[in-house]
């Protein structure tokens, strides 16, 4: 699904037209219904509590805003603390259901989704529609705490800690529930359960303003804003053409993050989150780039949904999430799950 610009003005950077506010206001009424929806599953269901602690790792709005490095990141920190982190996801985009630990070697994104294979070669992951038997799961297979990737409306389990993760460029879009914006419930109904807020930007210099502004418009006694950036993990690239494709929430992030690094791109092509590459499709885009005496590059997520074959004849480019303040989030996570650093670490 290709969100419309009057959900994201500060992405297309121009302000909607008569006709999309026409849309955006006849489609209000459906936003505030599937918004009290949403709170009164919330209210009304019965959730279970995991015999470990549970963090959660999500976000207010619909598509990609940088959930799975920051997931990534905290299991990191978890690890320093002497901690055994298992992800537990829902699999988006697989067919399995569950529950059941994600095998690098035997699975394949079609089957479990790309984000938990992702997950997996950084900690044990366990794709789970039912949250609970997940986290039961994890429990039998050792984890001494879960990192919940998304979930962040589910009711199902208990979050001991849950991080709301914001997109720095899109922030919280125009602020409306969806089908009329892009969020899922409101802003301040959302960030009345977070522990923090997580602005992910594509660079330190990245601004989160209009961020904390609608923060402080929507909710009387927010959690802290805390900022990180995605860094390339790779030393550099290699110095020739690209041609540039991604199909995840936002595409043009990951182009915006080549030409900050200075890569020349022959073009790019932006295809549907979660899209599942055919053969056919990736030989078009290797006969485009030969024309072009380019090679072909995608994210680390785009290359979780494609065959062994494919991987090794394109280039991705790993990034690596920064906190600017790290010890803040550790402090939290400290405190919230009463956490002692192992004396080993």
């Amino acid at each position: 699904m290709t969100p419309p610009d009057f959900w994201y003005p500060q992405v297309s950077g121009s302000r909607p037209g008569l006709w999309a506010k026409a849309i955006e206001t006849l489609l209000r009424p459906l936003g505030a219904i599937y918004g009290a929806a949403g709170q009164a599953k919330r209210v009304l269901s019965t959730s279970y509590r995991a015999n470990v602690p549970v963090v959660c790792v999500g976000n207010l709005s619909v598509g990609g805003t940088g959930k799975t490095p920051v997931s990534i990141a905290i299991a990191s920190m978890l690890g320093a603390f002497g901690h055994q982190p298992f992800f537990l996801t829902r699999g988006y985009g697989g067919t399995e259901k569950g529950p059941i630990r994600v095998d690098q070697n035997k699975h394949r994104a079609a089957q479990v989704g790309d984000e938990p294979l992702l997950l997996a070669s950084s900690a044990p992951t366990i794709v789970s529609r039912d949250r609970p038997a997940g986290a039961a799961l994890a429990e039998q297979q050792g984890a001494s705490i879960i990192v919940m990737d998304d979930g962040f409306q589910n009711p199902s389990l208990v979050k001991d800690a849950a991080f709301v993760v914001v997109d720095c460029k899109a922030g919280f879009g125009n602020g409306l529930v969806f089908p009329a914006g892009p969020l899922r419930e409101s802003v301040s109904e959302g960030l009345r359960r977070a522990e923090a807020i997580i602005a992910v930007g594509s660079s330190p210099q990245s601004d989160a303003s209009h961020i904390s502004k609608a923060i402080a418009e929507h909710a009387q006694d927010p959690p802290p804003l805390l900022k990180a950036h995605l860094k390339p993990a790779a030393s550099g690239l290699k110095p020739h053409p690209y041609l540039a494709f991604a199909g995840i929430g936002r595409p043009e992030k990951f182009f915006s993050t080549l030409r900050d690094l200075e890569a020349e791109l022959v073009t790019t092509r932006a295809f549907p989150d979660h899209h599942m590459y055919t053969n056919q499709e990736l030989d078009d885009l290797r006969r485009l780039a030969a024309q072009r005496g380019a090679k072909l590059i995608t994210t680390e997520k785009d290359a979780m949904r494609l065959s062994p074959e494919w991987r090794r004849m394109i280039e991705t480019l790993p990034v690596e999430l920064h906190f600017e303040d790290r010890k803040a989030l550790e402090d939290l996570l400290q405190k919230k799950l009463s956490l002692t650093k192992s004396p080993l670490h």
